[in-house]
């Protein structure tokens, strides 16, 4: 459960700011819709209403609806098409500010002063100005779509449905614009085919192919891009993504023999301290003075190394389908390693060290298969060639 206020610190400010202001102040500074909001918070549930609210609520409510029409009125004047929506706004600023009022009336202060409120009708410039920009928008997305089918433009495309989305503020359901969105999507849609392209000159196993193209590029489909890790027929793909294998490095099982001693000074129970007599040395109690007695112990340790290593190189191609230019790369490399580390040892085990101890007793084991150990490597450039799909920004 959230504690604190939602709403951003520097809105939050200028909200108590102008709620500790007077309605009058804030008429006199033009900042009408705090005062109506100021004063209708100091009048709403008072049985002695104060003159000075009740006046200066009549004040901001007529000169806010004034200059709602006055600027309504300056936008029709210009005659431009696309003025229809902030026509439309200051006539819901009215219908809104008409409505915040209404449950205040009559409003007459506790002097017997009745305030006077001049309603507009709004309904029917509303209505017209809802119309003519849905109108608009209708109009602008009909023209950028025609362009986006003729010359292949997504950004047009999503331009044409950003239009259509903007006739939801009017019309819950306007005209042919489901339809059109559809095709909007479909005509901005970027799709990608991301493939592999084996140039090695070994044979692959086949899960080694299966396993790459397996990436979930879908986690990265978006409103505006698609990927693919197979060709859909009859879809036509703006871009590929080639991950291209060129080299497969294997090499050989290399079993290694070392023999090595160990040293290491360990306590070996304890020893009498002489006085310079010969005798035995005395604490200030009587007693004997005993200290550890340390030895250099010694053990040889015969170890087998294993060790099977797969390199796979290429590079990550982007290329655009319609210049059939590569516009980026990224170089591929994965290696997996096979290690194992066998040993005995003859001697005094305390001489050991914490690594040689780890070894001894293991036993030498079979090498993996090649094709398990290029199956390790595919799991280490799957999230890097998911990474650097993700992060390119030349795909568009």
């Amino acid at each position: 459960m959230r504690t604190r206020s939602s709403f951003p610190p520097i809105l939050f400010l200028v909200l108590s700011l102008t709620s500790c202001m007077s309605p009058e102040k804030l008429v006199e500074k033009g900042n009408y819709e705090a005062a109506i909001e100021v004063a209708s918070r100091r009048l709403a549930g008072k049985k002695n209403k104060k003159a000075k609210y009740v006046l200066a609520l009549e004040e901001a409510f007529a000169k806010a609806n004034q200059r709602d029409l006055s600027n309504a009125d300056r936008l029709k004047r210009q005659g431009r098409p696309e003025n229809w929506a902030r026509i439309h706004e200051h006539y819901l600023s009215i219908r809104k500010r008409q409505e915040a009022v209404a449950p205040l009336l009559p409003l007459v202060s506790k002097e017997g002063i009745k305030a006077n409120f001049r309603f507009v009708k709004v309904d029917e410039l509303e209505t017209e100005s809802r119309e003519k920009a849905a109108e608009f928008h209708y109009a602008e997305a009909i023209r950028l779509l025609r362009n986006a089918r003729q010359t292949g433009d997504r950004l047009e495309a999503r331009q044409a449905f950003a239009e259509l989305d903007r006739i939801g503020q009017y019309f819950k359901r306007y005209r042919d614009v489901e339809q059109l969105q559809e095709e909007a999507l479909y005509l901005g849609t970027t799709f990608v085919l991301v493939r592999l392209r084996q140039e090695a000159p070994v044979t692959m196993p086949n899960a080694f192919e299966q396993e790459l193209t397996a990436i979930a590029v879908q986690d990265l489909n978006s409103q505006w891009k698609v990927y693919h890790t197979r060709p859909v027929k009859g879809q036509e793909y703006d871009y590929e993504v080639v991950m291209r294998i060129n080299r497969i490095e294997v090499s050989p099982g290399l079993v290694r023999e070392r023999e090595y001693e160990e040293t290491a000074v360990v306590e070996d129970g304890w020893e009498y301290v002489l006085d310079q007599n010969g005798n035995v040395a005395k604490d200030t109690l009587g007693n004997d003075i005993k200290v550890p007695r340390e030895v250099r112990v010694r053990a040889l340790v015969l170890e087998n190394y294993q060790n099977k290593t797969v390199r796979v190189n290429g590079r990550l191609e982007f290329l655009d389908r319609a210049t059939e230019n590569i516009i980026h790369t990224e170089p591929l490399f994965a290696e997996a390693i096979f290690e194992n580390y066998a040993a005995t040892f003859r001697g005094d085990k305390r001489a050991l060290s914490k690594q040689s101890r780890q070894r001894i007793g293991n036993q030498p084991v079979p090498f993996p298969s090649e094709e398990v150990l290029l199956l390790q490597a595919v799991e280490q450039l799957k999230p890097f060639i998911k990474r650097e799909i993700a992060r390119t920004r030349r795909m568009i």
